[in-house]
């Protein structure tokens, strides 16, 4: 079971109405909205993009590393690795 199993049907409704703003997106470039107002709501996505990300970052460390630590061994090592290199993804991005 995954970290987010929970709260999967959140993070399907927050994924859907970010589809829905890249559909927006779409639609603003086709009708050739003002740049800025463009700009405006990638931004918009982008944040809500990086809320999931967060989410399921914390679900992950919550559920897959914590239970991993508790066990020991390598298994620890290599979900905290795991964990880090997606921090570090993230803070790229």
């Amino acid at each position: 079971m995954h970290g987010y199993s929970g709260d999967k049907q959140a993070y399907l409704t927050r994924l859907r109405r970010v589809e829905g703003q890249i559909r927006g997106l779409q639609r603003m470039v086709d009708e050739d909205a003002y740049c800025i107002d463009v700009l405006t709501q990638v931004s918009a996505a982008t944040r809500a993009l990086q809320a999931v990300a967060l989410g399921l970052l914390e679900d992950h460390i919550g559920h897959c590393v914590a239970d991993a630590v508790n066990s020991g061994g390598p298994e620890a090592e290599e979900k905290i690795k795991e964990a880090s290199a997606a921090i570090a993804r993230l803070v790229r991005s």
